[in-house]
């Protein structure tokens, strides 16, 4: 009898917690690969997807949606500066060893209103959460002086971006962002990663890669600055030379 009572609660906690299981995320971008060519002004890439059962049915519940586009990270050196005797000169410095190239976030509503700090911090969602981490000793204070600053350059340079609201979720399953590259995109690698959220907690995720190369002399010339950096460097300093010697014997015939 006792047996029989515990295989009827068991067979009733998996009917009722059955339905309620995490959802699963089928997503997809526009373009997985990005070509940097002469007059490329800039591109919009569409992220979309569904939030769906592991059943492969329309979820019964609404999801908050957060996608999260990265570019490769990268060492950075940033300089302060200060004004001394009228002049400005460099005075503190700090090097960050993981800021993306590139960062976008979209969002059905504002992150705040979504997750807490923590989970905001764990996942990275949002600019205030990235994890510039800094190499070697600094006061909090300064990092986080320095963090502002490299986030506020990249914001106008149209690199770091956030658009809380900018996703659109249709019937409970369909879901979609635009996310805007600009012209000086960074080449490399990038991750999309969808985060689907539900009272504070993120209960699915799911992540495509995209591509962003350059082709043609574009190409050429990147790959000739990175495998030759020395040589791509006296080759610049004499073709500043020789334009300069051009433009003064120009001048001197007119």
């Amino acid at each position: 009898m006792n047996r029989l009572l515990v295989s009827l609660l068991a067979l009733c906690a998996f009917v009722f917690l059955g339905g309620a299981r995490d959802p699963i995320l089928v997503t997809e971008v526009s373009q997985h690969q990005i070509n940097l060519q002469q007059g490329f002004n800039g591109t919009d890439l569409l992220l979309f997807g569904a939030v769906l059962t592991p059943e492969g049915s329309r979820a019964a519940q609404d999801y908050d949606i957060v996608v999260v586009l990265k570019g490769p990270t990268q060492s950075v050196v940033l300089r302060e500066k200060q004004k001394v005797a009228g002049i400005w000169v460099n005075a503190a410095s700090t090097e960050l060893r993981s800021a993306p190239s590139y960062y976008a976030v979209a969002s059905t509503r504002p992150i705040a209103d979504i997750v807490d700090e923590k989970t905001a911090a764990i996942y990275e969602l949002g600019l205030q959460w990235l994890q510039l981490s800094p190499i070697g000793a600094i006061d909090p204070e300064e990092q986080a002086r320095f963090s502002a600053g490299l986030v506020a350059r990249n914001v106008d340079a149209g690199l770091y971006r956030e658009d809380e609201g900018g996703v659109s979720v249709s019937e409970q399953v369909l879901y979609q962002a635009r996310i805007r590259l600009p012209s000086q995109v960074p080449i490399g690698r990038y991750t999309a990663e969808t985060f689907a959220i539900s009272e504070g907690r993120v209960v699915a995720s799911a992540s495509s890669d995209v591509e962003v190369r350059k082709l043609g002399i574009e190409r050429a010339i990147a790959d000739f600055s990175q495998n030759w950096g020395f040589a791509y460097g006296l080759l610049a300093v004499f073709v500043s030379v020789g334009m300069g010697w051009l433009a003064g014997r120009l001048f001197a015939l007119v």
